[in-house]
């Protein structure tokens, strides 16, 4: 269980990203966080494992408030939960194999980390994980080398080398077309459903919310604007999400 309690985010420059924030996400749900840009879903996910610090508030995930951690504490969080960039955060000249096997740096000894030296179990756990995503044979291609879409498949084959228990998608899909956001999107629907992975992602077309999560939550400036059924946002909560002005743009 995930609790989000009151969780405010003031950035020094005064900006308010967050205020107030309270909800709770079961274990296993696949929860999709709509909004404008700056409405304050980047600086949620972020705030859930501390690449951000919050203002006020608590996070409480399986009991421990992660809000309170210290750093060693962290690091042992950190390991089990997945976070997925929306501009992919590869090593580009790397090989792909190389940025899948960043994702257990938070198991391995960090003097080996920093000559490259994993095991050859992180190894053969890397493919495995290329295999589950469709490009093991990319294995030894450099990152910079794969599409767009190649190289999401990539950082979510990182995110598994953690053994997730909770998965952070930080606008995964916000620089693909819109075939490939669905192959992407498929891909985080299946670790939800066959592995029991607890699905946090941020997206910006209400379509694709719709045809994946099991709950939405919607932000606008910072403030919790509707949390229910994706099936529950109809035209009127539609405009007061993204504005009296907004056009429903769908991605088939």
């Amino acid at each position: 269980m995930l609790k989000i309690e009151h969780l405010t985010k003031v950035y020094e420059n005064g900006v308010v990203a967050l205020r107030d924030i309270s909800f709770e996400v079961p274990d296993g749900q696949f929860v999709v966080v709509i909004g404008l840009s700056g409405s304050g879903k980047s600086t949620l996910l972020r705030c859930i494992n501390r690449l951000i610090d919050p203002t006020e508030g608590r996070i409480i995930w399986n009991g421990i408030d992660i809000t309170a951690a210290n750093d060693e504490e962290l690091r042992l969080i950190r390991r089990r939960i997945g976070m997925i960039f929306q501009q992919f955060n590869l090593v580009k000249r790397s090989k792909v194999i190389t940025n899948v096997l960043a994702g257990r740096l938070g198991y391995t000894n960090p003097m080996w980390s920093l000559i490259n030296r994993f095991s050859p179990h992180d190894r053969q756990m890397a493919l495995a994980k290329l295999e589950r995503v469709g490009i093991r044979e990319k294995a030894f291609t450099r990152a910079d080398e794969l599409s767009g879409g190649q190289q999401q498949r990539v950082g979510i084959a990182r995110a598994l080398m953690q053994d997730p228990e909770l998965m952070l998608a930080d606008e995964p899909v916000a620089s693909l077309d819109p075939a490939t956001s669905h192959s992407v999107m498929k891909y985080l629907e299946l670790l939800n459903k066959e592995d029991g992975i607890t699905i946090l992602c941020s997206l910006h077309f209400l379509s694709l919310a719709r045809a994946y999560a099991d709950r939405i939550i919607a932000l606008k400036d910072g403030l919790l604007e509707f949390d229910g059924d994706p099936a529950d946002i109809d035209e009127q909560r539609f405009k007061d999400i993204y504005g009296e002005d907004a056009v429903r743009v769908e991605i088939a």
